[in-house]
């Protein structure tokens, strides 16, 4: 009974072992996607009233915690029966991605009507702005779910060839971490400025250390959110190229030449860019048929 139970123990602490190492594999493997993924919900989750911040971060991380619970399971069920269905998954979160990096651009280098009404959102009433907001939370979590997939794919190749409970609980801690890691960070970030005021606070004279040092986080903030939505666009279209380059074979050969990250980035710009083109066209069709529509009625 004895040796029964100590062995039972020593299988534990294997797999403990086992289970530490290939988290560690995955974990460097899925750094630079954790970066990416740090920097896109930062930018996702500021631009919020600042009594607001933390309940809608809240909302999102909650978001992305149910996003794990449903891709966990489909990724190692199909993992196991259908692997191609994997790769089209990504394929299409990769169009997703990529298309919302090269629309922020386009916004960006062609502004439309929309940004009067961003500048305008002061005047919108209690309930307008709540609309608004679950409308980003929700944008921030259908992001959330695809790099999250990505996340998981990634770590679950990394232990594919392991046993089954070594690859659960290793896919698991990573996916952990990349919502609790990834989310406290930003937390951190969006509540920089009430921070400051804080240290300001407690030492008002010229010279207080303190004092220097909130000043310089409140200062700080808006460089940090405006550097955040630069970062967070040039870091959708890579993670989208990513996509593209690890899973489709002739964009693979056809960038090799290229040093990798310049390779995806282009990739996820132009094929962003071709989304962008194919949506467009299809909102002036919806349009002129809507048009048309009217006119027939009157």
């Amino acid at each position: 009974m004895a040796s029964g139970f100590f062995a039972l123990l020593d299988d534990i602490a294997s797999l403990m072992d086992d289970v530490a190492a290939m988290s560690k594999i995955a974990g460097k493997k899925t750094a630079g996607i954790l970066g990416d993924d740090l920097a896109v919900n930062a930018e996702k989750a500021s631009g919020f009233v600042s009594s607001r911040e933390i309940p809608v971060l809240w909302a999102i991380t909650k978001g992305s915690f149910l996003n794990k619970l449903i891709i966990l399971p489909i990724a190692f069920l199909l993992s196991a029966i259908f692997p191609l269905a994997i790769t089209v998954i990504l394929v299409l979160g990769g169009l997703y991605l990529a298309y919302e990096g090269v629309e922020k651009i386009y916004h960006f280098l062609k502004p439309h009507h929309h940004s009067k009404t961003e500048k305008v959102a002061t005047n919108l009433t209690k309930e307008e702005i709540l609309l608004v907001e679950k409308e980003k939370i929700r944008s921030a979590i259908v992001t959330d779910f695809i790099l999250s997939v990505e996340i998981i794919i990634i770590a679950l190749g990394t232990v594919v060839q392991q046993p089954i409970w070594t690859q659960i609980m290793v896919v698991t801690i990573i996916a952990l971490i990349a919502t609790v890691g990834v989310y406290g960070i930003v937390a951190l970030i969006v509540r920089m400025d009430d921070l400051g005021l804080k240290l300001i606070a407690i030492n008002g004279q010229e010279g207080g250390i303190t004092k220097a040092i909130g000043q310089f986080l409140v200062a700080a903030l808006p460089v940090v959110i405006k550097s955040l939505s630069v970062i967070g666009t040039i870091a959708l279209i890579l993670v989208a190229g990513g996509i593209f380059v690890h899973n489709l074979d002739f964009l693979h050969h056809w960038l090799e030449a290229l040093p990798a990250i310049v390779g995806e980035f282009i990739a996820g710009l132009v094929i962003g860019f071709l989304c962008l083109l194919v949506v467009l066209a299809l909102k002036k069709v919806f349009s002129k048929k809507r048009s048309d529509r009217d006119t027939d009625h009157r």
